[in-house]
């Protein structure tokens, strides 16, 4: 028998979904099925490489740098598929840029691309710890990216699988090996607190606001 997947974080953030795989592996719910004209994800519990997972260490890193500047914590690197070599990293930058293209990966592969001095990173592996969007899929494509490597899946704008399969589209000129779930569990994490830490900093803001109209109201003369 199969065991059940544990939940994304999404799913526990809002308070359904099954607990924690007791085997502790990194199975995300989402079944990697594939579509005429995608191939399916390959699972991080089988297809990580020791690189892989060395470089989402880092990219959590990023990602948690990113939170404590006021960022969606997102990070990524890209390193040389072959060597190991790390060749760029990022994290979110959307807020303090006022950029909508603030995305880590596509910041991470904007510096390879100019450390490489080529746009086709055929030879790259890009570990990310959030399912990359539909622009940012789109753009791993474009890049010619070898490997695309990420953590947890976002049900929202996910286009690695979970909405979408841009990545590993037949139909498009380009497909890129995809594994997901790599330490999908503390990627979510990271998330989940930091969404959790900006509700509870935006009810604490209200709350002044709102004792001082409830005072306003009680000092104002009824009607006559």
């Amino acid at each position: 028998m199969m065991n059940k997947p544990h939940a994304p974080w999404w799913r526990r953030l809002l308070g359904s979904g099954v607990g924690p795989n007791p085997l502790g592996t990194e199975t995300p719910e989402i079944a990697p099925e594939s579509s005429p004209n995608s191939d399916a994800p390959l699972l991080a519990a089988e297809h990580a490489t020791p690189t892989d997972r060395r470089w989402m260490t880092r990219a959590l890193e990023l990602a948690r740098q990113a939170a404590a500047r006021g960022e969606v914590p997102v990070g990524a690197v890209v390193y040389d598929t072959t060597t190991g070599e790390q060749i760029a990293e990022a994290s979110n930058t959307r807020q303090q840029s006022n950029d909508p293209t603030g995305h880590a990966e596509l910041l991470a592969v904007r510096a390879a691309a100019a450390t490489l001095d080529d746009w086709r990173l055929t030879g790259c592996t890009v570990v990310v710890t959030l399912e990359p969007c539909p622009m940012c899929a789109g753009m791993l494509v474009n890049a010619r990216v070898g490997r695309v490597v990420y953590g947890a899946d976002d049900p929202k704008a996910g286009a690695c699988r979970s909405l979408f399969a841009i990545t590993t589209d037949t139909r498009l000129n380009h497909c890129c090996e995809v594994v997901a779930g790599l330490e999908a569990e503390r990627c979510g994490r990271v998330l989940t607190e930091f969404f959790r830490q900006r509700r509870h900093e935006q009810r604490a803001a209200r709350t002044p606001l709102r004792a001082q109209h409830n005072d306003h109201n009680a000092e104002a003369p009824d009607d006559a």
